[in-house]
């Protein structure tokens, strides 16, 4: 065997490897409306104007020596008065971590809160969570969600699973089926978190990793919660991940950050730099600028949620349309993010 036995079970995602094919195809001049994967026609849907402006000037001003490996400043500073404009939720530099995109930061949630044979619950449908237990040498406990639950688990679906596991994977709005979890679903499940953590009485404790990348594209009456907005006391056991890439439309960007307890995100800082997984400098630069302009940020939001949701209900209503006229096709009004289950 000419690799490791890790490297021979990695699989590459069948949907990056199709949507690689299709651009393919597409640059070569063939016609495809391309809904492989989460991402946006950068020339419909561009980076806020400033945003590209202060990325543009941080490379000008030569900023393009190493970051460090914890984030800058100007960012960890500005992420977290985000988190307590938009979700009323206070957390600190010390309690950040910025990277380079979602993806490195969910992998060292993994690492640093799970050993080999530890089991990670998450339910299906769900993003790549397959790939992350598979690379951490952590045991998959999956179970299926209905339509009729909107795609989220309830409290009870959890309750006989977390007696022996490490981590609960969540993600809200959820990729890749555009619904959202709803406040008392998200009340049950922190309960329930808290209890089994208070029964364990020092033991390792179950965590709960939360993949929030769309929570600000969220329609209509729809309405994204935080456990620790709602469950204070939830502060010790989850993990947030969260980025730029899809409410600002930057998915090559590449800019990412996490935030939790200050021991758990001292190891992921650790194990984020010894991948080289930093965001570039000027990026980290310009994203902490443009974020302090919170007019700037506001009405780039109003637009973009704006222009997603008007696609992705002419989308909807014309397969209710179907419906009525007789086709056997149905579809879930959409609530969030840039997905629209049928």
């Amino acid at each position: 065997m000419r690799v490791s036995r890790l490297a021979q079970g990695v699989k590459t995602s069948p949907i990056i490897t199709l949507a690689a094919e299709i651009n393919e195809r597409i640059a070569r001049g063939e016609k495809f409306y391309n809904l492989t994967i989460g991402d946006f026609n950068s020339q419909i849907f561009p980076i806020p104007e400033l945003l590209k402006a202060e990325i543009t000037k941080a490379y000008q001003e030569n900023q393009t020596n190493y970051p460090g490996a914890k984030g800058l400043p100007v960012l960890l500073e500005a992420v977290s008065e985000l988190l307590k404009m938009k979700m009323d939720v206070q957390y600190d530099t010390n309690s950040l971590l910025i990277a380079s995109g979602a993806r490195p930061l969910i992998y060292a949630a993994y690492l640093a809160t799970t050993d080999p044979g530890d089991k990670v619950i998450y339910p299906v449908p769900s993003w790549n969570n397959d790939h992350y237990t598979q690379l951490s040498t952590s045991i998959p406990v999956f179970f299926e969600t209905s339509p009729e639950q909107n795609f989220m688990p309830d409290a009870e679906d959890l309750a006989p699973l977390v007696k022996d596991a490490r981590m609960i994977m969540l993600c809200s709005p959820l990729n890749p089926t555009g619904t959202v979890m709803s406040k008392a679903k998200l009340e049950s499940i922190c309960d329930l978190v808290l209890a089994e953590n208070h029964r364990r009485s020092g033991q390792r404790p179950l965590y709960v990793v939360f993949d929030s990348i769309y929570w600000q594209l969220t329609f209509g009456e729809n309405k994204h919660y935080n456990a620790v907005q709602l469950r204070p006391a939830m502060r010790e056991y989850s993990i947030f991940i969260d980025g730029i890439s899809k409410s600002f439309a930057a998915t090559g960007v590449r800019l990412g950050w996490g935030f939790g307890p200050v021991d758990v995100m001292a190891k992921m800082r650790s194990i984020v730099s010894h991948m080289g997984a930093w965001a570039p400098k000027p990026e980290q630069i310009g994203t902490g600028r443009f974020l302090k302009n919170h007019a700037a940020v506001d009405e780039y939001m109003t637009h973009i949620c704006s222009e997603i949701q008007q696609r992705l209900h002419g989308f909807y209503n014309g397969f209710k349309s179907l419906k009525e006229k007789g086709f056997k096709v149905d579809a879930i009004e959409p609530q969030a993010a840039i997905y629209l289950t049928v």
